[in-house]
């Protein structure tokens, strides 16, 4: 899942917002914040977790691994404690082709519109 680029970057996100960026549930971000040390948000003395950039990458590769790859728990945590750097390479790497098929998806949609009969 890409963060949409076109909102101005905030520095702190809500569980809530993280959560719908992901199409996921809070109760999972919860989970995995519990499962997977690389997931570390901030929180206050209340418990009111806010999400840092960082935050919502270490997210994005926890997603990328159970949610895109189907790996299981265990599956995830040993593909990042033996290569941990090597998967977030990989996810940046899918991201980025991820937005580069929704240009070209934006770019062919123009171009249909100009000449629908193609």
């Amino acid at each position: 899942m890409a963060i949409k680029k076109d909102k101005p970057q905030k520095l702190y996100y809500s569980i809530s917002e993280v959560a719908q960026m992901f199409d996921i549930n809070e109760s999972a971000l919860r989970f995995w914040e519990k499962e997977f040390d690389i997931i570390n948000p901030r929180k206050n003395e209340k418990g009111t977790r806010f999400y840092k950039e960082e935050d919502i990458e270490a997210v994005r590769v926890v997603y990328y691994l159970l949610k895109e790859q189907g790996m299981t728990l265990a599956g995830a945590k040993k593909k990042l404690r033996d290569n941990k750097e090597k998967v977030i390479r990989q996810v940046e790497v899918v991201n980025k082709l991820k937005l580069i098929r929704a240009e070209l998806l934006s770019i062919k949609e123009a171009f249909d519109r100009i000449d629908p009969e193609e």
